[in-house]
């Protein structure tokens, strides 16, 4: 059955429109979003799909299709926020409320194919799905950029998590073809073209199959210890800070190891930008070898499955592999000449097995479009 189908089974009337969001994968600039930095994220080929219709009693009611979701449709009252994954819908309503928008009810029916908890931004996809379906039942006449404040002011607030602003950006503005070179301190975005194929070249995401939740507080303390260092440096985001040897003098270790990976990590998006504009995409490599080893070192937000990913990846024949995503579980992304991924595929595989660990999902990542409507 259609989404459409199945929303008329599920509510008795027929669905008044759809938007499809992408999740996404960030090429390089990990961890910046939250101090003002850079990044440089794509758009993926798997989104959540959000069909909805307004109702007349001012109630969300909503049903979702995944497998691990209870099949009913569930009501919610306007003050009532649910719980677990409810909240990033609701959190739209609440984001679009807070604004001063008139939203009213809604019946809503979501479908996706995102990975959850795979560090690809599936929460992301379904706030920005949402929003941009709101924005359509209720005539808001919102930006793209006012979405994406709305999708990320859902997750701070009412999901919990102290995000910054790179998923919701990517799944909103990216372009087929394109990784979006993002500044998270001005929120201004240029599309800079990403075609690895073009290049003998693929994108391979790794989801490593260890599943954590970002609420759970350890992204939480990453971010407040950025903002502890801003605070003690006398700069309003790390975005800020100039002499690096400098500042790290008067930080303790913790917190002069978190300034390095940001302050770092915004030169290679920089560098990054630069490459991809000279066509030279095999040579990125090197700059995701060096963002993972800052994730695992100065950050600390890796986990073992991640590193063992990592290495053997390159081990195998990728240019470069790093982390992806919040850490602490999800998803390892590599760069690999197309004649080595089958070799690739085999030595990561071969290193989970070793370990005892469940057998990793291998998914190519093909620069995509950003949220759209579907039929």
């Amino acid at each position: 059955m259609s989404i459409g189908e199945v929303f008329l089974a599920t509510y008795g009337r027929a669905h008044e429109l759809a938007w499809r969001a992408p999740g996404r994968a960030n090429l390089i600039g990990e961890h910046t979003d939250h101090s003002g930095g850079l990044a440089l994220p794509f758009a993926l080929p798997w989104g959540v799909t959000v069909a909805a219709a307004r109702n007349a009693v001012g109630t969300v009611r909503l049903r979702s299709l995944q497998r691990d979701v209870p099949t009913g449709p569930r009501t919610l009252r306007a003050d009532d926020q649910g719980s677990g994954w409810e909240r990033y819908v609701t959190g739209v309503f609440w984001a679009l409320r807070a604004a001063g928008h008139e939203v009213g009810g809604a019946d809503l029916l979501i479908d996706g194919d995102v990975p959850a908890g795979a560090g690809l931004g599936s929460s992301a996809a379904l706030e920005v799905a949402v929003a941009c379906a709101l924005n359509e039942l209720y005539g808001l006449g919102l930006a793209d950029r006012d979405l994406v404040e709305v999708a990320r002011a859902a997750e701070n607030e009412v999901a919990g998590v102290p995000c910054g602003m790179l998923d919701q950006a990517a799944s909103t503005l990216c372009r087929e073809g394109h990784a979006l070179f993002l500044d998270c301190a001005s929120g201004g975005g240029r599309n800079v073209p990403l075609r690895p194929s073009d290049h003998g070249l693929t994108l391979l995401i790794i989801d490593t199959g260890v599943r954590r939740e970002l609420s759970d507080g350890r992204y939480a303390r990453r971010r407040a210890e950025c903002e502890d260092a801003a605070r003690l440096l006398g700069v309003e985001s790390l975005r800020e800070v100039e002499d690096l040897a400098g500042s790290l003098a008067t930080l303790n270790a913790t917190l002069a190891a978190r300034v390095r990976h940001v302050v770092t990590e915004n030169h290679r998006v920089e560098a990054a930008v630069g490459l991809l504009r000279a066509g030279a995409v095999a040579d990125l490599g090197a700059l995701l070898n060096a963002t993972h080893l800052s994730l695992r070192d100065q950050f600390e937000v890796s986990c073992p499955e991640l590193d063992a990913a990592v290495e053997a990846a390159v081990r195998g024949g990728a240019r470069g592999a790093r982390m992806l995503g919040g850490g602490f579980g999800g998803s390892a992304l590599a760069l690999v000449p197309d004649d080595r991924v089958a070799t690739v595929r085999q030595a990561v595989g071969a290193a989970f097995d070793e370990r005892g660990w469940g057998t990793p999902r291998f998914l190519p990542a093909v620069p995509s479009a950003g949220a759209r409507k579907v039929d």
